[in-house]
């Protein structure tokens, strides 16, 4: 993270840098980028706005002169392929694993400044004086969630690693890897050659999702009294219910289904299964 730009429309844009080298938090990995996974982050995150589904977006590409040896099929033939970098930006970058590794560290009060903090800049409607602003923050995560990932879903797209990492607090579309765009409909589409137990398939994107959203409800948990507890687990188990709705509502605009029918969700299905 380089630094916030605002612009002449008064939007906050936080700037980040893919394939820069190593960070604090890199693993093992060198933290570089080849040119065609950087290209191929910048075509993608511009089609993904303009088909309007929230984004990170590209800003710039630089391509650098240093080699980076990749493993592009990870069948052990590596390769040296050409570096790059991609300026990218978007309203946020904090994600579910920002807040889950305070709390498994045990950072309970760096965890409470940096959700108050997150809630201040990018919740604008949920009150900082408000004794249930966590819960408030976490039902507006598990609803927009469903409806993120129900926007990929009408346009094709999955993710390919659909990790707490890569899950963003503002629910929108982070961290381009392995993703892909089904050509026709199959539930088991992976994107990932890495992905040998097909976890994030895209038929599986919003289980992934509600995975992901139960590890945010334990992070918050020692922040929540008993009541929000209770409150936030039901608020976790209507994900489903709200992705379903989500979800059919995208489709039958596709279609262009008007008011309400019993058969649309059979229609939905059999056309996707005939695609």
């Amino acid at each position: 993270l380089i630094g916030v730009y605002t612009n002449r429309q008064g939007e906050r844009w936080e700037l980040q840098l893919k394939g820069s080298g190593r960070t604090p938090y890199s693993r093992n990995g060198d933290g570089r980028a080849v040119l065609r996974s950087s290209v191929r982050e910048f075509l993608c995150s511009e089609a993904m706005h303009y088909l309007g589904i929230p984004t990170s977006r590209a800003a710039s590409l630089v391509v650098s002169d240093d080699d980076v040896w990749r493993d592009q099929f990870y069948n052990g033939n590596i390769k040296k392929e050409r570096g790059a970098i991609v300026l990218r930006l978007a309203k946020s970058w904090f994600r579910i694993g920002s807040l889950e590794i305070l709390a498994h560290s045990g950072e309970l009060d760096l965890q409470r400044r940096l959700l108050d903090f997150i809630i201040q800049e990018h919740f604008p409607s949920i009150a900082m004086n408000d004794s249930n602003k966590y819960l408030e923050f976490f039902s507006t995560v598990v609803s927009e969630t469903a409806n993120l990932i129900a926007l990929w879903m009408s346009v094709g797209f999955a993710h390919g690693v659909c990790n707490t990492d890569n899950f963003s607090l503002l629910s929108i579309t982070i961290d381009y890897g392995p993703f892909g765009f089904m050509e026709s409909y199959d539930p088991n589409f992976v994107p990932n050659t890495s992905d040998d137990e097909r976890r994030y398939k895209i038929g599986n994107q919003a289980n992934v999702g509600l995975f992901n959203l139960s590890k945010l409800l334990q992070t918050l948990k020692p922040l929540l009294n008993p009541r929000q507890k209770q409150l936030a687990s039901q608020i976790l188990e209507g994900y489903g219910e709200r992705y379903y709705i989500r979800f059919t509502e995208l489709f039958k605009m596709k279609l262009g289904l008007l008011g309400e029918h019993e058969d649309d969700n059979y229609l939905i299905a059999f056309l996707l299964k005939v695609s």
